[in-house]
């Protein structure tokens, strides 16, 4: 008998995580590889969040905090609420974990009984599903195809909420494909939700900040009829340039931000004090370095999404958000590579892609969407042009 819980069957390991592992081990060997697979900023953490994180070194903060972020951190993001999504929260209505992962990881542990249901629009984050089925929970995928901007509708909502259905979970900007859900978009979704009293909404808004062409952010949060059934999850990883100092956070109904404290007091405990100490200074410092960084990402994504449309059997979509792309390689599946291998899914496309030209990419079906790859763009600019020109050659030389 396995000493290994049944449960690890139901899950695999992050496809992301795998990519720029397999990266990281090609480089090692030697290799000439362009990693366009992680979801991290190239930029640095700015000095006066790591001088912030300096001073609670020397003054000794470093030590336990409350179990669910300190008070100063909870008032920095109760003010953030209010000030960015003019929100109302009180402290016991805010909780910070290690991670925007580790809070929503909480939150299906703190919440999820064997069979609830938890709808997921495709393309999703990858962590989404498996976190449900970790939860005892039954992940209800909607496709939301190219055609439809990978946006979810109302009316195939409607249709999948049943008696079952305990949370919808929302992303935007997303994280595949950089599509960013308008007010007005919020709003349709909302009012089928309002109707379905008994669904709760997690919203990931973890990509907040990185918007382009002056797209005006909203969060369902902020509809009235809904805010007492929204948890709202953000953090400083990616605005912030702070993926490795492990701090998410979320704002949403008491009860629930009772149960993840319970869960995480009996496994992690508080995120680090000194990260908790740099988040603050993050919320609550100079904000002006953002614009400049998503002038950045936005001449990437033009550059990008300009040469993936150039290429004969690519297809790209051009996102407002985020730092991804999610191009089509539908029409390259079926063909063969120079090693007389055919690709017959969007997993050996990239795998091939990967092999012949060391630009790794992530497939498609790895977010719930078969036949497309997501690309990175949170790399150089000179990354970019020798990456896209390996990518431009690899799909000519195909049969």
């Amino acid at each position: 008998m396995s000493i290994i819980s049944k449960n690890l069957n139901k899950i695999k390991p992050s496809p992301t995580i795998a990519v720029s592992q397999k990266s990281r081990e090609l480089k090692a060997a030697g290799k000439d590889v362009i990693g366009l697979g992680a979801g991290e900023p190239d930029f640095d953490t700015p000095d006066n969040i790591k001088a912030a994180a300096i001073k609670a070194i020397k003054d000794g903060d470093t030590k336990y905090t409350a179990v669910d972020g300190t008070p100063a951190l909870k008032k920095a993001i109760k003010q953030k609420f209010k000030r960015e999504n003019n929100l109302d929260y009180e402290l016991d209505e805010i909780t910070v974990g290690a991670g925007g992962k580790h809070v929503i990881y909480n939150a299906m542990m703190a919440t999820l009984n064997e069979g609830d249901e938890v709808i997921i629009p495709a393309p999703y984050w990858v962590s989404y599903p498996d976190m449900v089925l970790l939860a005892g929970g039954t992940p209800i995928i909607l496709e939301c195809n190219e055609k439809q901007g990978f946006k979810l509708r109302p009316q195939e909502l409607e249709k999948a909420i049943t008696s079952k259905t305990k949370w919808i979970i929302l992303n935007s900007p997303s994280n595949p494909t950089g599509v960013c859900f308008s007010e007005n978009d919020i709003r349709e979704i909302a009012n089928v939700l309002i109707k379905h009293k008994h669904v709760y909404i997690l919203s990931d808004d973890i990509y907040e900040h990185v918007i382009y062409e002056r797209f005006k952010f909203f969060t369902i949060a902020q509809i009235d009829q809904l805010k007492d059934r929204v948890l709202t999850m953000n953090g400083v990883s990616k605005t912030y340039s702070m993926t490795g100092w492990r701090i998410g956070y979320a704002a949403g109904p008491k009860d629930i931000i009772k149960a993840i404290a319970k869960i995480q007091s009996q496994s992690t405990t508080n995120p680090s004090s000194i990260s908790q100490a740099a988040a603050v200074e993050a919320l609550n410092g100079n904000q002006d370095f953002i614009k400049v960084r998503n002038k950045s990402f936005q001449e990437r994504r033009d550059f990008v999404v300009k040469e993936l449309n150039a290429i004969d059997g690519i297809e790209c979509l051009n996102p407002e958000g985020a730092f991804y792309v999610f191009p089509s390689c539908k029409n390259l599946i079926g063909k063969k590579d120079s090693n007389g291998n055919q690709l017959k899914n969007d997993t050996d496309f990239v795998q091939s892609l990967l092999e012949h030209t060391g630009v790794a990419v992530v497939q498609g079906s790895a977010f719930g969407l078969e036949g497309f790859f997501r690309i990175s763009y949170a790399t150089s600019m000179a990354n970019l042009k020798i990456a896209l020109k390996k990518i431009s050659n690899f799909c000519k030389s195909l049969k």
